[in-house]
């Protein structure tokens, strides 16, 4: 089978494959676009284009859709569903964001779905709350496929114990849409200040640097008072490389989320490959990817939990690992492989009309 899958060279979708190489399964690699955004050489997404489905249509048997068509109108995605039918193409398309992440508005996210899944011969989603979420919203069935491991297997090493000062990290990133890390910080903070933890505050350079893209002054104000708390180290750099990233990571006891909506998290996934801890909102489907992720809630007046956070950090020393090994997640990968083909072979017997168009 010849998949369009879109994207193919992020690490998720690369780790759709059996470990040992497939056998039925051939993914198209990325066009490269003309003005590929950096880390991201994939976006945007050239396959994501009626025009380029004519004129390619004799190269892939199915097309799969993952992300990347955050600035893509639905007319538009419309026309994309409505030429793979014209052509006879299977769709499938796999539900990674019910709420996207870089969008504030939902409604945005909302209108591209109710093209999407709808359209789609097959679906697939990461989690049993998701796949509920689409039941509820569409009456389709979602299969349920896990997210695969993001750390490189040759990579893996076992976390050591977490000990009696806990390090904890809180990334803001580039500041994305759906983050409110100033409160959260602020109670980290306070505890590192007590000695409680030993706390890393990482920024992206965009987040501190007047004028640019992500310039957010408050952000600016408080890591520039946290340098002058006992146990804060605050770390501004540049996008982190997938290397760098592991690294980080793996210096960290805990990670804290603070997304005030979303769905699903690759972050989270390559804590779990590396053993580090992760504390995250109850919000989307977090909670639903790993037993065992820390919790805490947004009030109604958008404040974190204080007490649901501070019991958290206290329950981190001593406490067990908290790490896929090497060897689950190359047979989760063998698992997901197959399920994919599974998915894609029915996908093709729908459109081939044994069983008819689903869209």
């Amino acid at each position: 089978m010849r998949i369009a899958s879109l994207p193919h060279g992020h690490a998720y979708v690369r780790h759709l494959s059996d470990p040992a190489g497939e056998t039925g399964v051939h993914r198209l690699p990325d066009p490269a676009p003309a003005h590929p955004v950096p880390g991201a050489p994939w976006w945007p997404l050239v396959m994501l284009d009626d025009a380029w489905i004519r004129e390619h249509a004799d190269e892939f048997d199915l097309y799969h859709l993952h992300f990347g068509f955050d600035q893509v109108a639905p007319e538009d995605l419309q026309r994309i569903v409505d030429t793979l039918h014209e052509h006879g193409k299977a769709f499938v398309y796999t539900v990674h964001d019910l709420r996207n992440p870089h969008q504030v508005d939902p409604a945005t996210q909302d209108a591209a779905l109710d093209v999407l899944v709808p359209a789609a011969d097959e679906l697939i989603t990461l989690t049993d709350g998701a796949a509920l979420e689409i039941a509820r919203r569409w009456g389709r069935v979602a299969e349920v496929i896990p997210h695969p491991h993001l750390l490189p297997l040759e990579r893996w090493h076992e976390h050591p114990p977490v000990g009696g000062v806990p390090v904890v990290g809180l990334h803001v990133k580039s500041m994305r849409p759906n983050m409110n890390p100033l409160p959260v910080a602020r109670l980290l903070v306070a505890a590192a200040a007590r000695g409680e933890i030993r706390l890393v505050l990482d920024a992206h350079t965009d987040v501190v640097t007047p004028g640019a893209r992500h310039w957010d002054g408050d952000v600016v104000d408080l890591l520039s008072r946290a340098e002058e708390i006992p146990n804060v180290r605050v770390h501004v750099h540049e996008i982190y490389d997938d290397a760098e990233l592991e690294d980080y990571l793996r210096g960290l006891d805990l990670s804290v989320l603070t997304y005030r909506f979303g769905t699903h998290s690759g972050w989270l996934e390559l804590c779990h490959d590396l053993g580090t801890r992760v504390l995250a909102p109850t919000v989307g489907f977090y909670h639903d990817q790993h037993p065992g992720v820390l919790a805490f809630e947004w009030d109604d007046a958008g404040e974190p939990r204080e007490d649901q956070i501070l019991a958290a950090l206290a329950s981190l020393p001593g406490s067990g690992r908290w790490q896929a090994s090497a060897e689950q997640r190359a047979e989760q990968r063998r698992r997901t492989a197959a399920a994919h083909e599974r998915v894609y072979r029915r996908a093709l017997v729908a459109v081939a009309g044994e069983d008819g168009w689903s869209g």
